[in-house]
């Protein structure tokens, strides 16, 4: 501690308590007392940390060489990605600097959610090898008393994870029961260092993949799996959609207290590698966060239906969209898009006809003016459409939700109506 200070301990903290509250095999974590009186949790690096743990990695990596090219492996998973990703997380765990980072970042994504939190860091006293937070003193969630506002936040656990991979892209990856912690109402998440991110693309598949099993929309299930794919060969069509709809009906409607997501996971892994596809990497790491979470907040309240709340989630974020998609910056940036688009067609059209002087080959066809003329008049039309859905789909939310202004759900209404009516206008002329 006294290295990462470069001052000895007395200068910062009052006292420390020289047993440890928690001792991993990259860390040990003291309750101490900072010299201004404020409680806090030192979390120190043991000294060989990183030796040994480079040590380890690299014997990862080399059973990862060895697995490569192996088809038992290749057809379930890409091993070595996996361990890629391993390392690189490990890596990222035994830099405190990053943790602290995640802590922040984290306390932004679980702003929604009133009932979850992380500890506040210390940024003065944190550094590459040591990390000061404030003292979360509470009890483990699964030893804390059973209450409503206990079974509020279990809910919003779930929802949060909903919200991480879906929405932020950035999860914790690591949520066992001994990483939460309920004080003051809340459930605190400790233990940053492991967290996970996913790129836009992945996202919005994964988010499908739970609307389409909310739904039980097996053949939209289907297509998602084979563009989440890694690679996969020619697919019998019928054999799979049968197989995935047995997987639906047995889980889709268990209570969280029996559902797993760890066996729901195998399944579709299994049935997967049966048709010859194989699923990313990351979903490892996602498979893992997620059924250590559920069974957290298994623990707390059975009864939580995992596919209704994300179902409120999808709502949720639906109308939270489309409100952003209709504010005046996003629809004059949105309006700008299209027109550059247009016009950028058109220049190509133009050069494609031999309307602009140039150098190209030319291929030149007759009634252009007329060709240009309907592709402007399509995308005026669809700029009207698209607003006026938008607006339709947020009055009719809004209209559902008892909390909402009527003044907002009226609003909605007329702007609807108003680009209705200019669409039709447009139509009929």
């Amino acid at each position: 501690m006294e290295e990462e200070l470069h001052v000895p301990w007395e200068d910062v903290f009052e006292s420390i308590e020289p047993q440890p509250i928690a001792a991993g095999t990259i860390a040990q974590v003291h309750r101490a007392v900072l010299a201004g009186g404020d409680h806090v949790v030192v979390k120190v690096q043991r000294p060989s940390a990183e030796e040994e743990m480079g040590k380890d990695l690299a014997l990862l990596q080399l059973f990862g060489q060895r697995a490569r090219g192996r088809v038992g492996f290749e057809q379930i998973v890409d091993l070595p990605a996996i361990i890629d990703s391993l390392t690189e997380s490990l890596q990222r765990e035994l830099d405190f600097t990053q943790e602290a980072h995640n802590l922040e970042r984290m306390r932004e994504v679980l702003e929604p959610f009133s009932r979850l939190d992380v500890p506040r860091v210390y940024g003065d006293y944190s550094t590459h090898r040591l990390l000061v937070m404030e003292d979360v003193e509470g009890v483990p969630l699964l030893e804390s008393e059973a209450s409503a506002e206990r079974n509020e936040a279990a809910i919003q656990l779930v929802e949060s994870y909903y919200q991480q991979v879906l929405t932020a892209g950035f999860f914790h990856a690591d949520p066992h029961p001994g990483n939460l912690m309920w004080w003051n109402d809340k459930i605190y998440m400790l233990d940053l260092g492991m967290v996970g991110e996913i790129d836009d693309p992945t996202r919005e598949l994964l988010g499908f993949l739970l609307l389409a099993f909310w739904r039980e929309d097996v053949a939209f299930l289907a297509d998602v799996i084979l563009m989440l794919a890694e690679r996969h060969g020619s697919v019998q069509e019928e054999a799979f959609h049968a197989e995935l709809g047995d997987l639906v009906q047995r889980y889709r409607h268990l209570a969280l207290e029996q559902f797993r997501m760890g066996a729901m996971l195998q399944d579709l892994t299994e049935l997967c590698v049966r048709h010859g596809i194989r699923m990313p990497a990351s979903l490892a790491l996602i498979g893992k966060a997620l059924g250590q979470m559920q069974l957290a907040a298994a623990s707390v309240d059975p009864g939580i239906d995992p596919f209704a709340v994300a179902g409120r989630f999808f709502t949720r974020r639906l109308t939270t969209n489309v409100r952003d998609m209709l504010g005046p910056h996003r629809l004059f940036y949105n309006a700008q898009k299209v027109r550059l688009r247009v016009n950028s067609l058109l220049a190509s059209l133009e050069k494609l006809t031999g309307a602009r002087p140039g150098f190209e080959p030319r291929v030149v066809f007759s009634g252009t003016e007329r060709l240009e003329n309907t592709i402007r008049r399509a995308a005026r039309r669809l700029a009207l459409s698209f607003v006026g859905t938008g607006a339709f789909l947020v009055c009719g939310l809004t209209a559902s939700f008892g909390h909402v202004a009527p003044w907002v759900t009226a609003l909605f209404g007329a702007v609807g109506g108003l680009f209705a009516a200019v669409f039709l206008i447009d139509l009929l002329h």
